[in-house]
């Protein structure tokens, strides 16, 4: 038999059977679309979260006060002997390899302009913060580098304050009162948008002392740092430990690194994306044992036919291979009409809600298919097995 000859009897059982290949192939196919549907939504899932906590830059270590213990997290400031400080955040500017930092401190508090009133989140911070955390300026000018101990009631407005506080006016140089304290306006964020529902837009932003004062706290909240890009992470922490440990006796403070943060987060959002693929491809296994039942039953129908091929000459091997390669057929035909389903589906939800991301890995895809294929080889082989083993002499008598 030649392999023309293989090619053109496969493709002509499947397009004789055209319902029963195309239920066939109906399996395969929502198995398909279902892992890649998804695979699509936990894969947009995984770059939407990355990217929302790496946008502030990777080379950051926030320092925040309390020693997280084996057995529980961090604990705060109420676990912590002594509180961290601006002037800790001051010392560490002097290590090797740190860039710039940032002490924080976090809070919220009314802002009043001329009879307008708004509730807003209060950050407090030093001079660095647009460089640390990669924010820029769009008006006017961020926090001066004061002397901490004498900050001056100084303010710069997230873009939506500064929307709704002074719409159609230039705020700099006004004056509001945050906490009951006059502020003058000296510059205007870039918008920023939203990071896992919280608007930083929605911020105003005072130096780290003010913001101390204002909240009635003895220490910061954290301290972030960034450290010159290329630098070996566990030597700037070490040196940080050093620091510290210098400063307050003991190791009662802790290091988050953002780079070890955002592997362990994107460690288990690919486990959680690899789970949901992992439920789709259940469906591919209903589609596996659909291509084994439609196979079965094909070798019983065609038992004449097969016992003619073989009185013709044809080999258990060519036989073999024309059931295997109908069963190859169904299962990647369905496989295609999958991913095509799967994909349409996708972005069809992306368009319908734009705040749902989406994304298919073309890795994923291509898996899918070998998976599709797999399975119809691996369906296909007891009944092309036991096609290639019927006796020409008993299949002919079944006619």
């Amino acid at each position: 038999m030649l392999i023309t000859d293989l090619i053109r009897l496969t493709s002509s059982s499947f397009l004789a059977y055209r319902m029963r290949s195309f239920l066939t192939g109906l399996g395969i196919a929502i198995g398909i679309t279902a892992v890649i549907l998804l695979t699509s939504i936990g894969e947009g899932l995984h770059q939407f979260v990355l990217s929302e906590f790496s946008q502030f830059g990777t080379n950051l270590i926030a320092i925040q006060p309390g020693k997280t213990q084996t057995q529980g997290g961090n604990v705060g400031i109420f676990g912590s002997v002594r509180t961290i400080s601006i002037e800790d955040a001051q010392s560490l500017r002097l290590l090797p390899n740190v860039e710039y930092i940032n002490p924080s401190i976090t809070g919220n508090s009314e802002v009043r302009f001329e009879g307008k009133t708004r509730r807003t989140t209060t950050i407090g911070a030093g001079h660095d913060m647009t460089k640390v955390l990669s924010t820029r300026i769009k008006t006017g000018s961020f926090l001066p580098d004061d002397d901490p101990t004498q900050a001056r009631a100084l303010v710069v407005l997230g873009s939506k304050v500064r929307d709704e506080l002074f719409a159609g006016v230039n705020p700099l140089g006004s004056y509001v009162r945050i906490g009951g304290q006059r502020y003058r306006v000296i510059g205007v964020m870039e918008p920023k948008g939203q990071m896992l529902g919280f608007d930083l837009d929605d911020t105003v932003f005072i130096p780290a002392a003010r913001a101390l004062e204002l909240f009635n706290r003895p220490g910061l909240m954290e301290i972030q740092l960034s450290y010159k890009a290329g630098s070996d992470l566990n030597n700037v922490m070490s040196a940080i430990t050093k620091r510290l440990i210098e400063r307050h006796g003991r190791e009662d403070f802790t290091l988050i690194p953002q780079e070890k943060a955002l592997e362990v987060l994107s460690s288990v959002l690919n486990v959680i994306t690899f789970a949901v693929g992992a439920l789709g491809g259940i469906s591919l296994l209903v589609g596996g044992v659909g291509i084994l039942t439609i196979m079965t039953m094909a070798v019983s129908e065609r038992t004449a036919e097969i016992g003619l091929l073989r009185a013709l000459g044809a080999q258990e091997r060519q036989v073999l291979l024309l059931f295997l390669g109908e069963a190859i057929l169904l299962s990647a035909s369905g496989g295609l009409a999958g991913l095509a389903l799967g994909i349409g589906i996708a972005q069809a939800l992306h368009g319908l809600f734009p705040a749902l991301p989406v994304h298919t890995p073309w890795l994923f895809a291509i898996l899918a298919e070998l998976s599709a294929i797999s399975i119809g080889l691996l369906a296909g082989v007891m009944p092309a097995r036991r096609a290639a083993r019927l006796d020409p002499v008993e299949a002919l008598k079944t006619q």
